[in-house]
């Protein structure tokens, strides 16, 4: 846990604000609600007709120790089709913790008390992921099937994480992007969200729904899933506009 701990007794020179969330919120037209209790913030809107929720609030996962960024879309997605995405840094430590409680002897945690992005690394055995090799020092991924990791990441997707990694997540930040239960999911510490992390937050989000159906789509039969929403789903976010944004 040791990057948990760097962060917890590092410098925290701001407080937590959603300031810039709503002021992103307003500027994009999105629904924008305030929790009943706290601080949080909810952010509702869509993407070609596709709804998605965004929350920014007190984190749900003990590995984010500050305000955390949940984005979320039903996509009607296979539940067999389990994929994770996370920086390299916190899946070290989620390793580390979840190797913890299993020499502890506490395998009934292990086995329900533990998030999912946990257990899945204990789970699921680690294959090559050639569409990350150029970031494997940066992002680490697996898998229940290998192939459709690999479909959804090469390309676009990959493209969209280097960005990243150059423009709003850093190195030891808490990350996690994954498909479960027919959904696809973010997760992110957020301190402060400001407008241009959340367009490039929001486009890796988009890519990264839209690249899923297209799995689903293009590997189902061998899988014997059914087809889910239509493949014409056009990024609202094309790349060439991260590039721009990166050059100012």
């Amino acid at each position: 846990m040791l990057s948990s701990i760097k962060r917890l007794f590092g410098a925290r020179p701001e407080a937590p604000q959603g300031d810039g969330l709503v002021a992103w919120a307003q500027a994009r037209g999105h629904a924008l609600k305030h929790v009943r209790e706290g601080d949080g913030l909810v952010v509702e809107g869509r993407i070609e007709g596709n709804p998605w929720r965004l929350e920014w609030g007190a984190p749900q996962r003990s590995y984010i120790l500050d305000r955390e960024l949940r984005l979320r879309m039903e996509l009607g997605l296979p539940p067999a089709l389990q994929m994770l995405v996370t920086t390299r840094t916190l899946a070290e430590e989620l390793e580390q913790a979840a190797y913890a409680m299993f020499t502890d002897g506490m395998q009934t945690r292990l086995d329900s008390g533990m998030p999912e992005e946990m257990r899945w690394l204990s789970m699921f055995d680690k294959v090559p992921v050639p569409a990350l090799k150029g970031l494997r020092n940066r992002f680490h991924a697996i898998a229940s099937m290998p192939e459709p990791l690999n479909a959804w990441l090469e390309g676009e997707l990959a493209q969209r994480l280097e960005v990243a990694s150059t423009q709003w997540l850093g190195a030891e930040d808490p990350f996690v992007l994954m498909t479960l239960r027919g959904r696809a999911y973010l997760r992110m510490e957020a301190l402060r969200p400001q407008e241009a992390m959340l367009d490039g937050v929001l486009a890796l989000f988009d890519t990264a729904a839209r690249r899923a159906v297209t799995v689903v789509d293009e590997h189902g039969a061998q899988h014997g899933w059914p087809a889910t929403m239509s493949t014409a789903w056009q990024s609202q976010y094309p790349l060439d506009a991260a590039d721009d944004e990166d050059s100012r």
